[in-house]
């Protein structure tokens, strides 16, 4: 399965941008984007053609278009809030604990995206990408949130069956990992999902729909079970923290 297109991205993130800064100049947006000013400007350029956005009339701004200020897009101009009060949290998380540090959002019932990241100064560092997908229930921020919904034995084995491992996975293995997250309130996944990575995570409580979750990912075998499970609690207590719950 193919990635999302990045274009088509981009043009989304400028649209939450305006929606939730108001007008903005080339300039502007490229820099809150992290665009190309070659690259912003085709981009507002088709979304003006498009009839999504408008230049204001006698000045060098571009503003989002009155018939896209609709709710729907208004819900995502306060997700873009969010990740900008994320973002400084997460990358100093991510250098105290020598971590990448994921904001996830669940897409649908069937999918998370990572939508904020922190990372560490070390030289070697994991790769992760803005907008990558994982399916629900795969990973530690999967195993996490079916811990959270308390899904009985038939559901789980429907969504354990829909998951591919890169390393194997027995069904009562994976089950009692799902439980010891719903006893400590952290999913951890050692290298099944992702090859040479211990990644652990969390929900961010109260959030609501769309859910969001908090994952932190380290390699393997660089950390003891409790320097693991330290970790873990330092992420339950960002995940509490206000500014990711205001809105």
């Amino acid at each position: 399965m193919t990635g999302p297109v990045r274009s088509v991205s981009q043009a989304f993130a400028i649209l939450r941008l305006l929606a939730c800064e108001g007008p903005m100049t080339l300039s502007q947006v490229c820099r809150a984007t992290g665009s190309s000013p070659s690259s912003g400007l085709n981009l507002l350029r088709t979304l003006v053609a498009e009839g999504a956005v408008e230049r204001a009339a006698g000045a060098a701004v571009y503003r989002l278009a009155s018939a896209w200020q609709g709710a729907d897009l208004l819900a995502g101009a306060r997700m873009a809030r969010l990740i900008a009060r994320a973002h400084p949290l997460l990358t100093r998380f991510a250098r105290t604990h020598d971590t990448a540090c994921g904001l996830w959002q669940q897409l649908g019932g069937d999918r998370l995206a990572l939508v904020a990241l922190g990372e560490s100064e070390a030289a070697t560092r994991i790769h992760m990408v803005i907008g990558q997908r994982q399916p629900f229930g795969a990973g530690s921020i999967g195993r996490a949130l079916i811990a959270a919904e308390a899904a009985d034995q038939v559901d789980m084995e429907r969504r354990f069956a829909r998951l591919r491992w890169r390393r194997p996975l027995a069904f009562a293995a994976w089950a009692e990992q799902v439980a010891r997250a719903r006893q400590t309130g952290v999913g951890i996944d050692d290298g099944y999902a992702f090859p040479g990575i211990v990644s652990i995570g969390t929900l961010v409580p109260g959030t609501g729909r769309p859910r969001l979750c908090l994952s932190a990912s380290v390699f393997a075998g660089a950390r003891s079970d409790a320097e693991i499970d330290a970790l873990g609690q330092a992420l339950r207590d960002l995940a509490r923290d206000a500014a990711l719950h205001e809105g």
